[in-house]
């Protein structure tokens, strides 16, 4: 694993704390039915090699179900600590490095990038989002496609304003959401998280916070035609992982963004 390490950040340090809890907290997340229909999506815009980008990847769960696919895969995070989960899992079969994704250096030229799991929602502004998106289109082949996703309003005003529990014999994962249950479209969400460890007869504890911002389907269409990179479709997400060709701030879980290094065929897209 690449040891070069980005300023620490809010979200970096966010996802050092939550590292060695993270695949607790998505045990339930079906990452295999979730990529193949993100994959179908992709393929109907011409993707045709394998050659992948996985830019914020996390503990590598997202890119697993590539490999085992046959994928060629590179993957990057802007958490050492993720990152070297993610290293490990791959156990080799894999390039995992540290990035921040709003400066990516060349990687390659891949057929297919993805960033998943809401990793554009700790962007925190328009201009950061264009920066991860210039970023992006640099490591894309010619004709390669992008293909990521963003928390919606339902998901920052149900999942980000609840609390949710996830517990084992000897772990219990606590998310506190902290978010109103009205945000409005661009607000700021924050939750909290508590860990807690049992050690013997004692448990020990790691809380921190979690910061996301929401942005709408004009806010990022608006950074990926700055970043020159086409918006090609918009799917909508539900939270079993299936994708709907329609989508809906209010119903969707996530938001679904399909853009590609050239133009779309006439008739494609939404």
């Amino acid at each position: 694993m690449n040891a070069m390490q980005p300023a620490m950040t809010p979200a970096a340090e966010t996802y050092r704390r939550l590292a060695p809890f993270y695949d607790e907290l998505t045990r339930e997340h079906d990452y295999d039915g979730w990529t193949r229909n993100l994959e179908d999506r992709a393929r109907r815009f011409g993707v045709s090699g394998r050659r992948l980008l996985d830019a914020g990847c996390g503990t590598g769960k997202s890119f697993l179900p590539f490999l085992e696919r046959g994928y060629e895969v590179c993957a990057c995070d802007l958490s050492p600590a993720m990152a070297a989960l993610a290293a490990e899992k791959a156990g080799g079969r894999a390039r995992v490095e540290v990035h921040d994704m709003r400066s990516l250096p060349r990687l390659g030229a891949f057929d297919l990038i993805c960033c998943l799991d809401d990793g554009v929602n700790y962007l925190q502004s328009e201009h950061d989002l264009a920066a991860a998106f210039a970023s992006l289109r640099r490591n894309l082949a010619p004709g390669g496609v992008v293909v990521f996703d963003a928390n919606t309003l339902r998901a920052f005003r149900t999942y980000f304003a609840a609390a949710t529990v996830v517990q084992s014999p000897d772990r219990v994962v606590v998310w506190d959401g902290r978010t109103p249950a009205d945000l409005p479209a661009g607000g700021a969400a924050r939750g909290e998280l508590l860990a807690l460890e049992r050690d013997g007869e004692w448990w020990s504890r790691t809380r921190f916070e979690d910061h996301q911002r929401h942005h709408d389907e004009p806010t990022v269409r608006g950074a990926l035609a700055a970043a020159g990179l086409p918006w090609v479709a918009t799917y909508g997400m539900q939270l079993d992982g299936s994708v709907t060709d329609g989508f809906d701030e209010l119903r969707n879980s996530k938001a679904v963004y399909v853009a590609r290094a050239s133009a779309p065929e006439q008739g494609e897209g939404r």
